[in-house]
């Protein structure tokens, strides 16, 4: 059984459960507009927090699985939104979670859950995803395109293991321009404006999802350029950063570069 980011495989017992909660929190007052929603507008409502006892909810309500394993998704919005307004799309099916809160899922390979906030077609989205095989979970909260949901995993098979992935409590309980703020006081200045240019939906990955600023002729086009060369290697700043290009057939280098320690032996 895996679950990531970089968790150990482990044999799971049939019938394990996953359980993702999704989250959107504001600050506490304000208006919030739901982009692609219609006309929903959500004003904050002052609601307790959540807690380590209530996040997860009791799990042996959960009913078992008749195919691998089943999925409950969680409603933690902290009320900002109704369960009627939080959607799940997987497989080609879509449903708010007071349409159906479950899932009996089959083995599936590459499989990626989309999660929306307001309509099943809203600009506030992101996803999970997973490959289920009979004995085993491989999933992750990625990241890898875009942060637009605060989103966690938890992994519970009936053999008593039990694992958990994605923003921890202390997120989840923050507002979300806190946790946008957050992003920008701890990365390079460089990359401050990935929270600004699409804010409040998501935080871009460099190059990714109509950012352009690191892509060729942007204005941080050069970011990495410079010690890519320095460790022979010839590739754009987005060719490093994305792992594409020259890079795409070596993983380790380019995690070497993104790290700051390529060619050394920290490089894995």
């Amino acid at each position: 059984m895996k679950i990531s980011n970089r968790g150990a495989p482990r044999r799971q017992s049939r019938n394990a459960i996953v359980v993702a909660a999704v989250s959107a929190l504001v600050a506490a007052g304000a208006a919030y507009g739901v982009p692609n929603a219609g006309a929903a507008v959500r004003a904050a409502p002052v609601s307790p927090r959540y807690t380590a006892a209530d996040f997860w909810g009791d799990v042996t309500t959960i009913p078992p699985a008749q195919n691998v394993l089943t999925v409950k998704i969680l409603n933690r919005t902290n009320n900002h939104f109704p369960d009627s307004q939080v959607f799940w799309s997987f497989n080609g099916q879509t449903h708010s979670i007071a349409e159906q809160p479950f899932i009996d899922m089959p083995a599936n390979s590459a499989g990626r859950m989309n999660f929306f906030l307001g309509a099943p077609n809203s600009q506030i989205t992101d996803f999970i995803e997973f490959t289920v095989g009979a004995g085993v979970f491989n999933g992750n909260t990625t990241r890898v395109d875009w942060f637009g949901i605060k989103t966690a995993m938890r992994l519970h098979a009936h053999d008593g293991f039990d694992t958990q992935v994605g923003e921890d409590l202390a997120t989840f309980n923050e507002d979300r321009a806190v946790t946008f703020q957050k992003f920008i006081d701890e990365v390079p200045a460089e990359f401050d404006h990935l929270a600004q240019v699409q804010a409040p939906n998501r935080i871009p990955a460099p190059g990714k999802v109509g950012e352009t600023g690191f892509l060729p002729g942007g204005q941080f086009a050069n970011y990495m350029t410079g010690y890519a060369s320095q460790n022979g290697v010839a590739a754009s700043t987005f060719d490093v950063l994305a792992c594409a290009g020259a890079l795409a057939q070596n993983p380790q280098l380019c995690a070497g570069l993104n790290r700051h320690v390529a060619n050394t032996p920290n490089q894995t």
